[in-house]
């Protein structure tokens, strides 16, 4: 039986049941009252573990949901309760330390916080819980002895998204689509771009970002990727990579209308429920193993040997790579066989690729 609390900070729950359901389509009003329920059920004995959540929330089909499945795989096999924070529209650092020291104070171990904007609140948070365990999804600027600082290399994946899309580009120009103007988001940038010269030096690649920070709403808004993508479709583009976490959505919904093909990210989002619709234009996906870095970490705090400090995934770990899920992908054997080329060129260091474009 699934045991997971879903909680929201102390004075900003409401904000937070109300971008949930925005960002998502909106979340049955059962799936709030039935964690309640579930979570009163729970055994007390059984060890808690937490997860606070990236802007979009869960069910952004992508990064968010790929920890979640973390949490679920740790629920199913190692027997702990989960808890799950989700973030609020326009929310400051305060509202993440509030959020994390709550978590902590419940007795959850680990703590993760899904994503480097979580950053300076583990920061400030971690000193405060010694004997707890702070993991950090994307970010390797905070560090200590309780902090797990759980990375990827995206631009290996990245790259091999642009090796797909140049391969399978009728007209020579590709689109890729950033979130935030960040420096995690730059790798997704350069990796795509650096791919598609390696494989056709004549192709054009059209970049754009939707928000710039302090703004981040180009990770949570499905209209802005929308808007871009088809900016980039009516510019000539037939293939699209967007790094944009639920705003990717859009992107992959204007791109699939034009029948062209769209390339996820995080996860396998031609798998994804949510954009079914969408699938057969979905070419493939660069996945970040999200899902086992969460898992793994957990594991480790239960078996009593906490994994701290930068933990990295890679091509050679296979926590970065690209996604083989839609049948049409699987025929395109010239396409397939550049692909995973380019992956043993990269692992065996033949091709070292760029962090930034």
């Amino acid at each position: 039986m699934r045991r997971i609390t879903r909680i929201a900070t102390v004075g900003i729950a409401s904000a937070a049941l109300a971008l949930s359901a925005t960002a998502c389509g909106g979340k049955k009003s059962s799936d709030t009252s039935s964690s309640s329920s579930s979570s009163s059920s729970s055994s007390s004995s059984a060890k808690s573990i937490a997860i606070a959540y990236d802007i979009g929330g869960r069910g952004d089909q992508s990064f968010n949901d790929a920890a979640y499945a973390g949490l679920q795989k740790a629920e199913k096999e190692l027997g702990v309760k989960g808890s799950e924070a989700e973030p609020t529209e326009g929310e400051g650092e305060a509202d993440k330390v509030q959020r994390l020291t709550e978590l902590a104070r419940k007795g959850n171990n680990p703590v993760i916080g899904v994503g480097f904007s979580y950053a300076p609140a583990i920061k400030k948070v971690a000193p405060k819980f010694p004997n707890t365990t702070f993991g950090i999804i994307d970010d390797t600027s905070v560090t200590g002895p309780n902090i797990a600082n759980l990375v990827f290399n995206e631009e290996q994946g990245s790259y091999l998204a642009g090796v797909a899309a140049a391969k399978a580009s009728k007209t020579g120009t590709v689109g890729f689509i950033g979130g935030v103007e960040v420096p995690l988001i730059k790798k997704f940038e350069a990796g795509f771009t650096q791919g598609v010269k390696d494989t056709n030096p004549n192709a054009k690649v059209l970049s754009q970002y939707l928000t710039q920070p302090p703004n981040f709403d180009g990770f949570s808004k499905p209209d802005l990727g929308k808007a871009a993508a088809q900016g980039q479709l009516d510019a000539g583009a037939d293939v699209i990579y967007a790094a944009a976490g639920l705003a990717g959505s859009g992107a992959i919904e204007a791109t699939a209308g034009k029948g062209k093909w769209a390339i996820g990210v995080d996860s396998d989002q031609y798998n994804q429920a949510g954009l079914s619709k969408y699938k057969d234009h979905i070419l493939t996906s660069v996945t970040k193993d999200v899902s086992d870095a969460v898992f793994n970490e957990i594991k480790s705090v239960q078996d009593g040997k906490p994994a701290t400090g930068e933990i990295r995934y890679g091509l050679d770990k296979d926590g970065v790579g690209l996604a083989d899920s839609n049948p049409e992908y699987k025929k395109m054997t010239d396409l397939t066989a550049a692909v995973e080329k380019a992956k043993a060129d990269i692992i065996a260091k033949k091709i070292t690729v760029k962090t930034a474009p």
